[in-house]
């Protein structure tokens, strides 16, 4: 049974001088962008009617991102960051930013200044309207057409088709959330690109708008093929969780079933071949290997489900994070408090 308890005074002083807003960024080897980026954003959000912070995550940077940080940190209160002890990648790196934010709005962008902090007044309004999440749409997108907007493009529809959440651009990071909906979201490989989907499954609203994006000044990207592979193994690993997590008989039985007909199917034009055309088995080297292949494929699909399972079921039951923290800057030991929240 949960236990509650009254809160004190200065508990109760600390939740009323929390901001409102809460923009977090992931960081890793931005050091030529972080001033900049930093200076536009601050410049933003002193426009708004709220009071807010910003968060930057250094996910290991091996450059001079972070002595840039703590230089800013040191002159402004309202910036606080959280040095990760090595490199676990975007989604860690939300995840923590997520974890330490005190705001009721919740915000991550990217901190390469393709995101353009203007756009943050806009999400707001438009959560406002009674929105739980608002996703940025890059509808003119910076960036090259074959490596990046095509296979951005496909994957973006396929999602779609999927998750049942029409969104045209899932791998826009400028993002707003109300705190509550991310307050029981675990994530793991990239799934912070799927939250909205997360989100509309439990109720929530979500919507979409166009925001500016701007070509890469400075650094160098982080993204590639090879994070869109990663995108589609996800996008099957929630789905079956969404759709078979409590009845995983249903799914592996299915799939069982087809794989006996397969092979009921395959000895029975064997025999055919064998006894009426009178062709031995081993004249039909195609078929064994085919049978091989597709059981082959089947086994390692299935073992990387279960295997997705167990990894979320011993992070979950253990309320292990996926990262450590080697230094925090502005930050108290209530704030960790703030994840319990």
């Amino acid at each position: 049974m949960k236990e509650y308890r009254l809160k004190t005074v200065n508990e109760i002083e600390g939740q009323a001088s929390r901001p409102e807003v809460s923009v977090f960024l992931p960081v890793y080897n931005e050091e030529q962008n972080i001033e900049p980026l930093n200076a536009r954003l601050t410049s933003s959000l002193e426009q708004l009617d709220r009071t807010f912070e910003i968060i930057y995550v250094d996910d290991g940077s091996i450059d001079k991102s972070l002595a840039k940080l703590r230089e800013i940190a040191a002159r402004d209160g309202r910036v606080r960051v959280i040095a990760l002890r090595r490199n676990y990648g975007q989604t860690a790196a939300m995840s923590a930013g997520i974890d330490y934010a005190r705001g009721e709005i919740l915000i991550p962008m990217d901190a390469d200044l393709q995101n353009d902090p203007t756009d943050i007044s806009r999400l707001l309004e438009k959560l406002d309207e009674g929105y739980d999440v608002v996703s940025g749409w890059r509808k003119d997108r910076k960036d090259r057409w074959l490596t990046r907007r095509l296979p951005s493009t496909l994957a973006n529809r396929l999602i779609s088709a999927i998750s049942g959440v029409a969104l045209h651009d899932y791998g826009c990071t400028l993002k707003a959330y109300r705190r509550d909906v991310l307050a029981d979201v675990k994530l793991y490989g990239e799934m912070h690109r799927f939250i909205p989907i997360y989100a509309h499954w439990s109720g929530a609203r979500v919507t979409e708008i166009p925001v500016a994006h701007h070509a890469r000044s400075a650094g160098k990207s982080k993204y590639g093929l090879s994070r869109t592979v990663k995108v589609l193994f996800d996008l099957i690993t929630i789905k079956f969780m969404s759709s078979y997590l409590t009845k995983p008989l249903y799914l592996f039985g299915s799939a069982g079933i087809v794989c006996l007909l397969v092979s009921f199917f395959s000895l029975a034009f064997a025999l055919y071949y064998r006894f009426v055309r009178d062709i031995h088995l081993n004249r039909m080297p195609l078929a064994t290997l085919a049978m091989i292949m597709f059981a082959m494929g089947v086994q390692f699909i299935f073992m990387g489900l279960l295997a997705e399972m167990i990894v979320r079921t011993y992070h979950e039951s253990q309320n292990k994070p996926t990262y450590l923290i080697r230094e925090r800057i502005n930050l108290e030991d209530s704030d960790d408090e703030v994840k319990e929240l």
